[in-house]
């Protein structure tokens, strides 16, 4: 490619961030990083009725907690700027007349009451109305009416919108990156809104300008804007630009059943739909967020990534610069991708094995403080690597092993009705003389010990370490015995088989 890379990002802060925009950012993301070039974020809110305050500030926070942060957008100004369509209103209206001047556009003069009138009058036809070339001759617009009529129009100020001239009769044709070639016929066309009588430019007329202006190369965005790519295709050549190329991306479609994937697929099987946390300014209502669930970035990243694109290889566990240099937009798929919770999880735990013990521990002691459990890190970092391949978030170590940090209270019923016999009591008692004899309280040497004192007793090895490890956890769970009680420490090993021989008799 010789051109500069340019892409851009571009939502509009009306709500939280799906994760359906995430993998849009994404893509454009490693789209530009893979051909040297600029990753932008442009904020597009024109659409002052929708407009969300903090809804800007979470889209940001957003990109910067998955690792994929824009070059240029708001607080990172570059020379396109600025880059809220806000604050660009000036411009939009001078490239609205163009169109008017150059006749690729017109005034139309039509209250929504006689629109509204228009479309029952079609409806009770069995019709659908649109506002084309086969009826704008006969509407209240720049086209049918006198120059004068139109200047006394201005003159006074009656409300118009601008709208677009779309070609009567045309075989347009237009190529997608994902897609390939298509061709339209202008005629089903209808002649959309550019400019808006509240002075604000609709998102056809708006997006396109700025892209322009901002040289964007490429545009990578979902497959909903699909049916307006004809409409953008003859903005461009309205105005005599080079259009950029596109590619629409596939749905994110629901686990069960068809449709694309919803903050109610969410709600309803008990996984997030946002990055992060999102509390509606309106009503208060709380969306769960995949950072405050405790998923790792990295993990979200990685599973969003191959939800619609292919490396064409058996990989599945990337970072990112290996995600940079294997991705390829000719390999992204055409239909739907469908959303699997479970295989977001398996990613989880794949990334939270790689993750250090250390800052596992660190994360971890956060959670034992919130319960008022104080450990030293040393302690809570061999706890860590003992549970760890059993773990797929954080909190999951204090469900794994709270035996190291409490002894059990009660026991598992159903494993003590399997671990805990008659001549339980008796065994682990005779048990707690050996330990107690134990001078070097290592897990390897307890092993040792204790395996030499079953096979000289004769007794069945299950008969001792089935009530042993309910005795020292309170369940049938956890890694070896020897382990944990070399971690708790001789002193807390006899006082936990005491107390389980006093009360499981």
């Amino acid at each position: 490619m010789s051109a500069k890379v340019r892409v851009r990002f571009a939502p509009s802060p009306t709500g939280p961030l799906h994760i359906g925009g995430v993998r849009t950012a994404l893509y454009n993301y490693l789209f530009a990083k893979k051909h040297n070039g600029d990753f932008l974020l442009r904020i597009e809110d024109t659409d002052q009725n929708r407009f969300v305050e903090a809804a800007e500030q979470y889209i940001i926070d957003a990109l910067n907690w998955c690792g994929i942060p824009y070059d240029e957008g708001p607080g990172k100004e570059g020379d396109y700027g600025p880059y809220r369509q806000s604050e660009r209103a000036h411009l939009y209206k001078e490239y609205a007349d163009k169109l008017i001047e150059t006749g690729n556009a017109y005034y139309a003069f039509d209250t929504s009451e006689a629109l509204e009138e228009h479309r029952k009058d079609h409806e009770e036809k069995g019709k659908t109305f649109i506002y084309n070339w086969h009826n704008r001759l006969k509407l209240n617009n720049s086209l049918s009416l006198s120059e004068d009529k139109v200047r006394e129009n201005l003159d006074q100020d009656v409300p118009y919108v601008i709208r677009f001239k779309a070609p009567e009769s045309e075989t347009l044709e237009l190529h997608d990156e994902i897609r390939g070639n298509m061709e339209i016929d202008t005629a089903v066309l209808d002649d959309k809104v550019l400019f808006k009588s509240d002075g604000m430019p609709t998102y056809h007329l708006a997006n396109i300008v700025d892209d322009h202006l901002m040289e964007i190369s490429h545009v990578i965005r979902g497959e909903e804007w699909l049916p307006s790519l004809a409409l953008h295709v003859l903005i461009y050549r309205a105005f005599g630009w080079t259009a950029p190329k596109f590619a629409h991306l596939p749905l994110i479609l629901k686990p069960e059943g068809k449709g694309k994937l919803s903050k109610r697929d969410g709600d309803k099987m008990g996984f997030p739909v946002f990055p992060l946390e999102w509390k509606d300014p309106k009503t208060g209502e709380i969306s769960a967020g995949y950072r405050e669930e405790n998923y790792l970035p990295e993990a979200l990243v990685n599973m969003l990534s191959l939800l619609g694109w292919n490396p064409g290889t058996e990989q599945e566990f990337f970072s990112l610069d290996e995600l940079v240099e294997a991705f390829e937009i000719s390999r992204v798929h055409k239909s739907g991708a469908k959303f699997d919770p479970e295989k977001t999880k398996w990613f989880q735990q794949h990334y939270l094995q790689l993750k250090q013990d250390y800052d596992l521990a660190k994360e971890f002691q956060r959670i034992l403080e919130l319960r008022e459990i104080s450990f030293n890190l040393v302690y809570v970092i061999e706890v860590v690597n003992l549970l760890k391949e059993r773990a797929v978030f954080v909190d999951d170590f204090w469900e794994l092993g709270s035996y190291f940090f409490e002894a059990p209270k009660e026991f598992d019923e159903k494993s003590a009705k399997k671990a805990w016999k008659e001549d339980s009591a008796e065994i682990m008692e005779k048990l707690t003389q050996t330990i107690s004899e134990i001078k070097t309280f290592e897990a390897e040497n307890i092993q040792n010990e204790v395996k030499s004192w079953i096979a000289l007793n004769e007794i069945g090895f299950g008969k001792v370490m089935q009530p042993f490890r309910l005795s020292l956890v309170g369940a049938m769970q956890g890694p070896d015995v020897f382990e944990i009680v070399a971690m708790l420490g001789k002193e807390e090993t006899l006082k936990r088989i005491k107390y389980a021989v006093s009360t499981l008799k």
